[in-house]
């Protein structure tokens, strides 16, 4: 028999091998060890997949509107803040103020109360005698018998036998106590039982003769009586409330004022005017 050559038995074992899949090759003859073939590696295992980003829901359009809208700035809130102030200003300016009156003029006014009642709200007169329209200044063209009158009240006047009281020759005639209706003037010092102090019978004094019978404080003729007198700042007023003078001492604590006070008194008494 003829023997077939070694590696023509070697290519045969190859080609059965590849023809039939398997990784195994025959044992090689006479005791030759073939060489294994590679095993094909295994696949690895895929690896696990990262989780996807989850996308931003859109916002709404009212949202979206919201967040373009422009921003207060901050400086706009602290202006905001002061406009309450500024609106109770503004008020303020634009209220008409109103005249404050003071001194003398302002409790006369007060204390007048009292007095109407027989002279009328306005000093037109009714079961006393009309003191506006400039009466009371021609029967008192000082002041200081005027005080002299509303203190001691007519009924002292008559039972002093005076004849008349204020200017004698008073434009129109002069005044006779009790005349008027036969109706006396009531006293109103504390002397005679009455209930006013010193510092209200000049105030309501003031209050006839420069509100209610037009006596005018810019006059040259009342001028410096108003100053004296009945002004906001009378010094005057200020010592008859504080108690620093009275009636009697009135010539003397201010004899320095021009023109010097007359006398006032607290009798019944005809007219000092010099």
């Amino acid at each position: 028999m003829t023997e077939i050559p070694e590696h023509l038995l070697k290519r045969s074992r190859d080609r059965r091998a590849g023809a039939s899949g398997s990784g195994d090759a025959a044992p090689a003859a006479s005791g030759e060890s073939v060489p294994a073939v590679a095993k094909p590696a295994a696949p690895a295992k895929a690896e696990k997949s990262a989780p996807a980003p989850k996308v931003a829901k859109p916002d709404s359009p009212v949202v979206a509107a919201a967040k373009a809208r422009r921003k207060i700035p901050f400086w706009a809130m602290a202006t905001m803040s002061l406009l309450p102030v500024w609106a109770f200003l503004y008020v303020l300016a634009i209220k008409p103020q109103e005249k404050v009156v003071e001194g003398p003029l302002a409790m006369g006014t007060q204390v007048w109360g009292n007095c109407a009642g027989c002279h009328g709200a306005e000093g037109q007169g009714g079961a006393g005698r009309v003191l506006y329209q400039g009466e009371v200044l021609k029967t008192f063209p000082h002041i200081e018998d005027q005080l002299n009158f509303v203190y001691t009240g007519s009924q002292a006047y008559a039972s002093a036998g005076i004849k008349v009281y204020g200017d004698p020759n008073r434009e129109g005639g002069a005044h006779a106590p009790l005349s008027y209706n036969g109706n006396p003037m009531p006293q109103q010092g504390e002397k005679y039982g009455g209930g006013l102090s010193e510092a209200q019978i000049l105030a309501v004094v003031c209050h006839v003769r420069y509100d209610l019978s037009g006596a005018d404080p810019k006059d040259e003729k009342w001028a410096k009586e108003y100053e004296n007198w009945c002004s906001p700042e009378s010094p005057i007023f200020a010592a008859l409330e504080s108690g620093a003078t009275t009636f009697e001492k009135i010539p003397e604590d201010f004899k320095a004022l021009m023109p010097v006070p007359n006398v006032i008194g607290l009798d019944p008494r005809t007219t000092t005017a010099k």
